[in-house]
């Protein structure tokens, strides 16, 4: 019945500070970019390389994230890559905090967090 997760929606603070962050430090492709007038509410959307997409709204004064990943909902987002070493270091030049590299117990696979302006939780995980 499924096939893949087509996109997942993120609501920022600001609007500027995560297009930036989406679309020039992750390199994100641009695919529509929409103002709602009604909404005061700018839509846009964003494209990985395998056609997945990110949402990004703004909505003015949004409520903040509840907690840290373990509260109840979504955990995080997490990207494939092929070299976390790489994309870690790729990040962190660009001031990007990212934390140690762990390696999965069950795959043995890399995998690390960062966060995005807001401090939604993001992963990179090894392909």
């Amino acid at each position: 019945m499924f096939k893949r997760i087509h996109h997942a929606a993120i609501i920022c603070s600001d609007y500027a500070v995560s297009k930036h962050f989406y679309t020039h430090i992750l390199q994100l492709d641009i695919v529509a970019e929409n103002y709602r007038e009604a909404r005061q509410s700018y839509k846009l959307d964003l494209q990985l390389p395998d056609g997945g997409q990110i949402e990004l709204f703004s909505f003015p004064n949004p409520p903040q994230r509840p907690s840290t990943p373990e509260a109840q909902g979504l955990r995080h987002l997490a990207f494939a890559v092929v070299s976390v070493e790489q994309s870690k270091r790729l990040l962190e030049e660009q001031g990007v905090p990212v934390e140690p590299i762990r390696i999965d117990e069950f795959t043995g696979k890399h995998f690390t967090f960062f966060q995005d302006p807001d401090g939604l939780p993001l992963e990179m995980y090894q392909e």
